[in-house]
């Protein structure tokens, strides 16, 4: 997410912009001529240089999610540590540089080094990711050793990463390269870039697991520090540089606070936009990549046109404060787009089914949102840098102080930004960051027009007015921007087409996510997230919902302490907690508006559940509760996000199933949601595959609309799954499981027969159908690419079809009891199963 920023300072950084001195100065010495190849064997290496940055960036941050979980506070973490790590090596670059060796033999150095650390990080990440879940204590000292185990990770390769473009852009400034070939070194690094972003989401990582793509990212480092150190040999050193005594003035206070401020903007409005594209195209590792490419390829664009900014101006200074003024207009146009134009386009995504066509629409909503205020957020850092010069300083002490002030502004953003959503709305926040990016306007600007007032009397009028127009000017740009639609939260990328008559009952924005609960002319009540339907009043989800809930609550013996995994509607935990047995359940939730909003909307579904004094809502991601505490469950419930959605994966992953399952006490069951519509076979197929591998005796029962299929419970227990179905018709026959009878008969199922009718099998009765399925593990992440290429087909009736081809197979091993209900229950099955397409036995 914050990439694009990372990769414009990798890009940015030194003091030999082709903008540096606008007056031509160069304070640098010049070595001997060069051969003409150099220079573009150079350019390769950068650009190759950044298709890497991007693969390893990509790898690292799904690796350790795995073991710090997605929440917000660890994405958080994550992003900091990550530009530290870039800030301190653009910092230290200069004194590499410094020490009389060759400038490409100090970026070979630094290729090899990024490989070393990558490659170790590798193998390193899943040890650490162990000892962190060992040792993990609560609150805040929790954070301080996610902190830790994100530092001993990340900043080692991130400060080689941070070092190399400083480095490298010396190596031109020194030879008294002309400007063509700076600026075509930044565009260079920022296309590699671009295209490690798409190759990594597109080609290699649906394809390949983690380590591999990491493997190949590590080789192609030290395939570039190979031919950098080829080419040093090749070349004479450049001659060192030589300053006068102004070298260690004192750099512009002002100016520095100014590029923070701009680096704050860049990184929070990403964050805060990206949010709201998910919502529009969807939140898939896909959609993920074309945002980050297209602020990647705005920012580009803007470095580039920063040298025709100033010059055009005739003053550096001059041109970034402009340039400071320009981003409220469009942070405003993007917010405008975001909000308001781009949710009511009328789009039906159900019918471009095919990959290609569903890029370039993205692509194109993308770049017609945020490509303006990208392109200025690209030209700021280059302009700053400009500006502080002064005849005969350090470009390299420059650069650094600006590199500093900028890294800090961003870290700020990034960290900052998803509570400012969450407390004060996408609209309030970019309203926030319009006066933040008048406020590094003002610092860059009111020098030149205190000077102007002082030196020319008859212009202070001028002066004044165009102090004036400017705060009209950020005024305006402040109201104009609009709240986010209720539409697009809800509804999503089907936002032009769907919603109708619905009455928007709630609209949160929150730390993880957006929020919606609607209500139907006809009196139902659908809880949204992540852009669609996620729960609802509606009959079918209401099956689902109990189903869940009161499976893995009748099947154990004895189920006192249960955990539900993702809250939704708290249909599922109400169904669990009705059970009168369950002594104590833990509802664990990564966002925490959504029990404001259940609690407010849905208790007379869900029973009032968050209000029962046995239940205790914990806000995490879920993997990384149960990473994080030796506690043993009797069972666990886990009704996650669509697959499809960036960091639903990990809870679909063999790993992850192993870990659950070794939460559960003796006889403990585990049940999991999954979906048949916006999905495909291949993912299907995954998902039961990969429970099957941990669960082998597990069933798979169905819940289906009009006979037709529309999605799955899969059950597995600790042992063997044995369902004793007489013990569960007694125990729904006492008086006090009389909430949990009225609980299912709500949804048309009265008898233990009709709590199983749906029942397909388990893995022997599919084994056609998942003969080339695909295991999920957390190497892969496969689910995350099969479902997020099918998130607008609504094939679900096919699979079940599919998935019931074949004459019918009982499973008469996981069902014990009388004969009569055992038979009872076949024959249920049978009838079921041939309504839905399967053949007869």
């Amino acid at each position: 997410m914050a990439s694009a920023h990372f990769m414009h300072i990798e890009a940015a950084t030194d003091s030999t912009s082709p903008i540096a001195s606008v007056d031509g100065r160069n304070a640098g010495g010049a070595g001997p001529p060069l051969n003409a190849w150099v220079w573009p064997v150079v350019l390769g290496l950068f650009t190759a240089g950044g298709v890497w940055a991007l693969v390893h960036e990509i790898v690292w941050f799904q690796l350790l999610q795995l073991s710090l979980g997605s929440s917000a506070v660890s994405l958080a973490v994550l992003l900091g540590t990550f530009m530290g790590g870039m800030g301190i090596g653009s910092f230290i670059a200069p004194r590499l540089a410094a020490v009389g060796r060759h400038p490409l033999a100090v970026y070979a150095a630094l290729e090899a080094g990024i490989a070393v650390c990558g490659a170790g990080l590798l193998w390193a990440a899943p040890t650490l990711g162990s000892l962190y879940a060992a040792s993990l204590p609560a609150g805040y000292p929790g954070l301080v050793v996610r902190g830790l185990v994100t530092a001993v990770c990340l900043l080692p390769p991130t400060v080689l990463m941070g070092a190399t473009m400083p480095v490298l852009a010396g190596f031109v400034a020194r030879t008294a390269a002309t400007d063509a070939w700076l600026g075509l070194l930044y565009a260079g690094n920022l296309a590699g870039a671009v295209c490690g972003c798409l190759i990594a989401a597109y080609g290699l990582l649906p394809r390949f697991d983690l380590f591999t793509v990491g493997s190949v990212a590590v080789a192609g480092n030290l395939a570039v520090a190979a031919l950098a150190a080829m080419v040093a040999g090749c070349t004479p050193a450049p001659a060192p540089a030589a300053f006068t005594s102004q070298t260690r003035r004192r750099l512009d206070r002002g100016l520095l606070v100014a590029v923070g401020l701009s680096g704050l903007t860049a990184l929070a409005a990403e964050v805060a936009w990206t949010r709201l594209l998910a919502l529009q195209i969807g939140g898939t590792v896909f959609a993920f990549a074309v945002i980050l490419a297209v602020f990647l390829a705005g920012m580009g664009l803007g470095s580039v046109w920063a040298a025709s900014l100033a010059r055009a101006t005739g003053d550096a200074r001059t041109a970034f404060g402009l340039c400071q003024l320009l981003i409220p207009a469009g942070i405003t146009w993007g917010a405008v787009q975001l909000a308001h134009s781009l949710p009511l386009w009328p789009i039906n995504p159900s019918l471009g089914r095919d990959a290609v066509a569903t890029f370039q629409l993205d692509l194109v909503r993308c770049l017609w949102a945020v490509l303006p205020a990208t392109c200025l957020w690209g030209a700021s850092f280059p302009l700053a840098v400009a500006a502080l010069a002064r005849r005969g300083d350090d470009p390299a002490r420059r650069v650094a102080g600006a590199s500093a002030a900028n890294t800090l502004g961003a870290i700020v953003g990034a960290v900052a930004a998803a509570p400012l959503v969450w407390t004060c709305s996408s609209q309030g926040t970019q309203r926030l960051l319009i006066l933040v990016a008048a406020i590094a306007a003002g610092l860059a600007l009111v020098p030149i027009a205190a000077a102007a007032w002082r030196v020319f009397p008859r212009g202070r009028l001028a002066v004044a007015s165009g102090g004036c127009l400017a705060v009209t000017w950020v005024a305006a740009m402040a109201w104009l921007v609009p709240p986010v639609s209720p539409a697009l939260v809800a509804y999503g990328r089907f936002s032009g087409l769907w919603g109708g008559d619905n009455e928007f009952v709630y609209i949160g924005e929150g730390l993880q996510a957006s929020v919606a609960v609607t209500r139907t002319p006809t009196g139902l009540t659908l809880y949204h997230n992540a852009g669609k339907v996620q729960a609802s009043s509606v009959s079918q989800d209401m099956r689902l919902q109990r189903l869940l809930g009161h499976l893995t609550t009748l099947v154990p013996e004895s189920p006192r302490e249960v955990l539900v995994i993702g809250c939704g509607a708290g249909v599922t935990a109400g169904a669990v907690s009705l059970d009168p047995r369950v002594e104590s359940e833990t509802i664990v939730e990564i966002e925490p508006i959504v029990p404001t909003a259940v609690l407010a909307h849905f208790s007379d579904h869900n029973g009032g559940v968050l209000r029962d004094a046995k239940v205790r809502v914990v806000i995490d991601d879920g993997r990384h509760h149960l990473l994080s505490t030796p506690r043993t469950y009797d069972a666990i419930t886990s009704d996650p996000l669509d697959p499809w959605v960036r960091g639903a994966a990990p809870l679909y992953t063999f790993e992850f199933f192993e870990l659950a399952k070794s939460r559960l006490r003796p006889g403990g069951v585990f049940t999991l949601f999954v979906q048949l519509y916006q999905t495909n076979d291949a993912a299907v197929k995954s998902q039961l595959a990969t429970f099957f591998a941990v669960f082998p005796d597990g069933l798979v029962i169905g819940n289906t609309l009009g006979g037709m299929g529309y999605d799955l419970v899969l059950l597995g227990q600790s042992g063997p799954t044995v369902i004793d179905l007489d013990a569960i018709a007694r125990r729904l026959d006492l008086p006090e499981f009389a909430a949990v009878r009225g609980s299912l008969a709500d949804v048309g199922i009265g008898t233990v027969e009709e709590l199983f009718a749906t029942c397909i099998g388990n893995a022997d009765s599919l084994c056609a159908f998942l003969a080339d399925a695909e295991i999920t593990t957390d190497r892969n992440l496969r689910l995350q690419y099969l479902a997020g290429a099918s998130l607008n087909r609504f094939d679900s009736a096919s699979i079940y079809a599919r998935m019931l081809a074949g004459p019918f197979r009982f499973p008469a091993a996981a069902f014990r009891g009388s004969t009569d209900t055992v038979q009872a229950v076949e024959a249920a099955m049978q009838h079921a199963a041939r309504k839905a397409g399967a053949e007869p036995p």
